[in-house]
């Protein structure tokens, strides 16, 4: 049993494959990566760093988004490949430290036809992936696939993280048609691509056939045929105050006739209605039968996509400042999630680094506080010695306040 594990575990190791990684660790990426020139678009440029706080000032620098209210539009092409029965993983990072208000921080994942020169919103691609806020309503993990010529989003809610820190985000798509969504190594989604996405009609679907017999009884209760409203129910909901007295001022003649003021009538008993019984013909709630869907084909090979060949950011932010970094494609979820694993020292970094900062600003702040009142004390006691110093009769500045008729 020992062997088959060693030979499985080298079996795999053999397989395993990094289609495409990028760290953007030196300014190689601007030989590699190509901005659009999509033409009635003005494009946002990006810019090479590790951003205002960091971990490690070199190893964290990724390409981020420098101009608000901007298109983004930039792709890598790689040596195509197909993922037919094997894993496709696809990772990479973001860090909106700019405290994104309304903007993309996704990627894209396209076939060999992509223009990368022409690349824009409508851009046909195979997978998006990744964080997209736009204010307090929107603040979800896009998972959308392309499938026969059309896009399909999944259909549950998967929330991203909105802090201003960096996190990783992985999508892992099987041969067997389930996929996982992981942000920061931790699996916040999982299940089955049929079912969590609407690439197929359902399998089932009510026999137009079918119909509710017209005998059918699913009322549960019904009024009692014999009970009966007492002699006494009917009561008005209002009735004269007993205890009001026409005012001593009251002057017919003027006022007209006096009525007291209505009041709730203590003995209303509201609309009288029969009591309910269990119904005696109830047959339960009727269920549309269903039948076999003719128009549903099953597909196996929802996973696959036969040629994936390159990658971009195709996004719109209204306050700029997102990192995109650590793209990774493979078919090893475990060397992915290697990479990944650094995201809690990074994230430590960021947030001493952020702090130091912020004490340092409150600190400055404090200091120039304290010295425009400083500045002001004095000026108050240069005003005080100008008077004490005047000759009699002299006229000071503070003589002349508010006296300018003199």
């Amino acid at each position: 049993m020992r062997t088959l594990a060693v030979l499985f575990a080298a079996f795999l190791a053999v397989n395993a494959k990094v289609y495409f990684e990028e760290g953007f660790k030196d300014d190689s990426w601007q030989k590699t990566w190509v901005q659009s020139e999509h033409k009635g678009v003005e494009y946002g440029k990006f810019v090479h760093t590790a951003g205002k706080f960091y971990n490690d000032a070199e190893a964290d620098k990724g390409l981020q988004t420098s101009q608000d209210a901007r298109f983004y539009a930039l792709s890598n092409k790689f040596t195509p490949f197909s993922n037919k029965d094997d894993t496709l993983v696809i990772q990479f990072s973001v860090k909106h430290e700019q405290n994104i208000d309304c903007g993309g921080g996704y990627l894209k994942v396209f076939d060999c036809s992509v223009d990368q020169k022409d690349l824009h919103g409508e851009t046909p691609y195979l997978v998006m992936f990744g964080p997209d806020i736009c204010g307090p309503g929107t603040k979800k993990v896009h998972v959308i696939f392309s499938y026969k010529g059309k896009n399909h989003l999944i259909n549950k809610d998967i929330r991203c993280k909105d802090d201003v820190f960096t996190h990783f985000y992985t999508l892992v798509v099987r041969a067997d048609n389930t996929y996982e969504v992981l942000i920061d190594n931790e699996k916040v989604e999982s299940g089955s691509l049929e079912d969590d996405w609407d690439f197929l009609p359902p399998k089932k679907i009510k026999d137009p056939e079918a119909k509710k017999p017209e005998d059918w009884d699913d009322r549960a209760t019904i009024a009692d045929p014999d009970d009966t409203k007492p002699e006494d129910w009917d009561k008005p909901e209002h009735i004269p105050d007993p205890d009001a007295t026409k005012p001593d001022d009251w002057d017919d003649e003027m006022d007209g006739e006096w009525e007291p003021p209505m009041i709730d009538n203590p003995e209303y008993k509201g609309e009288w209605k029969p009591k309910q019984i269990d119904n005696p013909a109830y047959k339960g709630v009727w269920v549309h039968p269903e039948i076999d869907n003719p128009e549903y084909v099953e597909d196996k090979s929802l996973y696959l996509r036969e040629e994936v060949c390159a990658v971009g950011i195709d996004v719109w932010q209204v306050k700029s400042g997102t990192i995109f970094d650590n793209f990774m494609i493979t078919n090893d979820l475990e060397e992915a999630k290697k990479v990944a694993a650094s995201v809690k020292e990074t994230q430590e970094g960021e947030k001493k680094v952020k702090d130091a900062q912020e004490a340092e600003e409150r600190k400055k702040a404090e200091e120039e506080a304290a010295a425009e009142e400083a500045a002001k004390d004095d000026e108050d006691d240069d005003d005080e010695d100008d008077a004490d110093n005047a000759l009699p009769g002299e006229a000071t500045e503070l003589d002349d306040e508010g006296h300018d008729e003199l």
